[in-house]
């Protein structure tokens, strides 16, 4: 009889990549071999774009060529324009924007293009246009105007001002560009190999992205950084009010978002940086209450349950203080992980093979048909 399969596909290698590499005994997560605490705030979120998609870090020339395709690729077509008004009035806003990327393709001057070529120019346009349909959404159920994109502002810093309505403080956009770089790419994640599984049957990157977006959509992969936020935001008083909050959610068993990491079996590294953003931000601001109880919050875990906060619990507070409603957290993380993705799907069809796992059959053996008055 052969081995059964680890549930969840567990340790199963899946693919053969050179877009990113995770140590999780370690702690160390890498992007085309630059270790992520080497190139995090030091190098922009385009330039991680660059790394990604294209293989490289980009000389200046190349930085100035992508920045410019990117400020040309932003505008979105007329179809996902005329359903904007509609999407929003139903569902999440992942719900929202999955449909929104999905009508991304009609529009799309390469869309019957297959070659690599093209995948790369539908890649950029990607990265470019969700963060702004993502702004169009907010501003759309807000009822308000999505403000100009500043050419002197980079992706991060763009988003920010039209997502708030107000030009951000430059640290601000650098935190925030910081974080996108952090988000960009993690392996063989749910959606990155959903999307990685579509692109395999030759069907086209939008279709791709598409189906990533519909993993990230599920609450086992996206959305614990609101579910962070949103406990937050729950406690009542004031810090030395969080120890006994935490042990009464562990002792009724209930799951603290957050914490632990399926990979990583010491602190996330990610997570590393995002604390110390947490901090700077709660300086900045002069409101440090949410990462004050997310220290408090942390210690308490990890001497209960010997958790590591992982990616998602310091970039509630994080996206918090940059002005960013919680239910857009998510396609927050969209917004980086489009590089990854994109990415992903690129290097899926330049050595392309049908993905086809086996199964383990559990059901029953040598049934027999009888009529059905007989039954």
């Amino acid at each position: 009889m052969a081995e059964k399969s680890p549930r969840g596909l567990a340790d199963v290698v899946a693919a053969s990549t050179s877009i990113s590499d995770i140590d999780g005994r370690a702690g160390r997560l890498s992007y085309r071999g630059y270790d992520i605490h080497d190139i995090a705030g030091r190098i922009s979120f385009e330039e991680c774009v660059h790394l990604l998609q294209r293989g490289t870090l980009p000389t200046q020339a190349e930085l100035d060529g992508l920045m410019a395709e990117l400020a040309d690729g932003r505008r979105y077509g007329a179809v996902a324009t005329t359903l904007l008004p509609y999407v929003v009035t139903s569902g999440t806003p992942m719900e929202a924007l999955r449909t929104l990327v999905s009508s991304l393709a009609i529009d799309d001057p390469d869309a019957a293009d297959p070659s690599i070529e093209a995948d790369r120019r539908k890649a950029t346009r990607l990265v470019a246009q969700m963060p702004v349909l993502v702004a169009s959404y907010e501003a759309q159920r807000s009822g308000r105007e999505v403000p100009a994109a500043d050419p002197e502002l980079g992706i991060a810093g763009n988003f920010l001002l039209q997502i708030t309505g107000e030009r951000p403080a430059p640290r601000a956009a650098e935190i925030f560009d910081e974080c996108l770089v952090l988000h960009a790419d993690h392996t063989m994640n749910a959606s990155t190999f959903t999307a990685r599984v579509i692109a395999a049957t030759l069907s086209d990157m939008h279709s791709a992205i598409t189906g990533a977006m519909g993993a990230l959509r599920g609450p086992l992969h996206g959305g614990a950084n609101e579910a962070v936020m949103k406990t937050l935001t729950s406690i009542e008083g004031e810090a030395d009010e969080v120890d006994a909050f935490v042990r009464d959610e562990l002792a009724a068993g209930r799951k603290l978002m957050g914490f632990g990491h399926r990979v990583y079996k010491t602190e996330d590294p990610r997570a590393t940086h995002l604390r110390k953003m947490s901090e700077e931000l709660a300086d900045l601001t002069g409101n440090g209450r949410y990462y004050e109880f997310s220290r408090r919050m942390e210690q308490v875990v990890l001497d209960e349950k010997g958790l590591y906060p992982n990616v998602d619990f310091f970039a509630a507070s994080v996206y918090h203080a940059l002005g960013i409603p919680t239910d857009l957290f998510t396609p927050v993380f969209a917004i980086s992980r489009m590089s990854g993705w994109t990415a992903h799907v690129i290097e899926q069809h330049e050595d392309n093979r049908l993905i086809r796992p086996d199964s383990d059959y559990t059901g029953p053996h040598d049934q027999q048909w009888v009529e059905i008055s007989k039954r």
